[in-house]
């Protein structure tokens, strides 16, 4: 059974639950995503937390493991790896010098500027079939979603 008929069988009857459209989007967007950033040599993880630093720089690596949806000893081993290429760095806490925060790197910034343009063209991709107004439903329906959930 190729993708198409297992997408037809998927669909047939009354719907498939929302449960398993979002889960099949979210695999289909990681795979796009990995495919788009293999020439960067990161993955679409890594590449998550780095655009959740651009966002909220100086964060302990439990709440950038929060924030980036994997666990604890996923991120430390992330976060190494990330170190070592110079896309991140710890530093201490400003507040509790025991305590280390992880920063964007110049490097990190670099390629979160290179990729910008791309990852918004496959958002764009995602959502083209979508008014513009949808999408903004769309991305207030997830948020919800999300709210709702926590």
């Amino acid at each position: 059974m190729d993708a198409a008929e297992s997408e037809d069988v998927a669909e047939a009857g009354p719907g498939p639950s929302l449960l398993y459209l979002l889960k099949r989007t979210e695999l289909v967007v990681r795979a796009r995503l990995e495919e788009l950033l293999r020439p960067a040599g990161v993955t679409a993880l890594q590449y998550t937390a780095l655009t959740v630093l651009e966002r909220h720089d100086g964060v302990s690596a439990a709440q950038l493991a929060r924030d980036s949806f994997v666990t604890a000893q996923s991120m430390a081993d992330m976060v190494r790896a990330l170190e070592k290429r110079g896309l991140v760095r710890r530093e201490p806490h400003p507040r509790n010098g025991r305590e280390k925060v992880i920063r964007l790197a110049a490097a990190g910034r670099r390629l979160l500027a290179d990729y910008a343009e791309p990852a918004g063209r496959l958002e764009a991709r995602m959502v083209a079939e979508l008014l513009p107004a949808d999408v903004d439903r769309f991305r207030e329906y997830l948020k919800s979603a999300h709210r709702s959930l926590s």
